[in-house]
């Protein structure tokens, strides 16, 4: 069984070729240990016979299976502040006809209680690698272009931007919704936490916040 191979951008520079006929691969995660080239990039996906695959799909003779490299943007966890224009200018691309933005910035009023700033902490460690899986998730889902979140930990200010998610794609429904999915999962499942200090003492709130 013969299967073609095709690389882009970085991996394309990285295997010195575009195409690789490969023979005795027998599932679409079996491509990238055959070529040979190390560790398998975090982010990677694959496409079989041009539509997103999982690596335990079957392949059968003739396919084509091209390694999805990552791509503009991605997850990142900051302390400096979060410039919005930069974000988007991550994921802007010519072939694609919306951009959706989500920004959540630090409001004035909380609880009922006057709030002076935010310190957010994550378990970095852990959180990173949710937020690419999360991106990578949803650049299969939706058919994304390219996705980009940027989360603040440590002392956020009121009005300054504590967390930006970016997302391009060819027509704005699967921008829109993967974006809302985005911050929804985001605030469901990854491990950041954020302490309101107001002007008469502070209180921890956990996810979902």
């Amino acid at each position: 069984m013969r299967v073609t191979v095709r690389l882009f951008a970085g991996l394309r520079e990285r295997a010195g070729r575009a195409r690789v006929e490969l023979d005795d691969v027998q599932r679409v995660g079996d491509v990238w240990p055959a070529l040979g080239l190390g560790d398998e990039p975090a982010g990677l996906l694959y496409a079989l016979n041009r539509e997103y695959a999982e690596p335990s799909v079957e392949l059968h003779d003739g396919d084509e299976v091209a390694l999805i490299p990552p791509v503009s943007g991605g997850a990142t966890i900051r302390t400096d502040r979060i410039d919005v224009s930069e974000v988007i200018e991550e994921v802007g691309t010519p072939e694609d006809g919306a951009i959706a933005v989500f920004v959540g910035t630090v409001r004035r009023e909380s609880r009922g209680k006057e709030v002076l700033y935010l310190e957010y902490e994550a378990f970095e460690e852990m959180a990173h690698p949710m937020m690419q899986r999360l991106e990578s998730e949803l650049r299969r889902e939706h058919a994304l272009s390219a996705i980009a979140i940027h989360h603040r930990v440590g002392r956020v200010e009121v009005a300054e931007p504590s967390v930006v998610i970016a997302v391009s794609a060819r027509h704005r429904a699967a921008a829109l919704d993967a974006c809302r999915q985005a911050i929804d999962t985001l605030k469901e499942t990854i491990p950041l936490w954020k302490k309101e200090v107001y002007s008469d003492g502070e209180e921890w709130v956990g996810r979902g916040s």
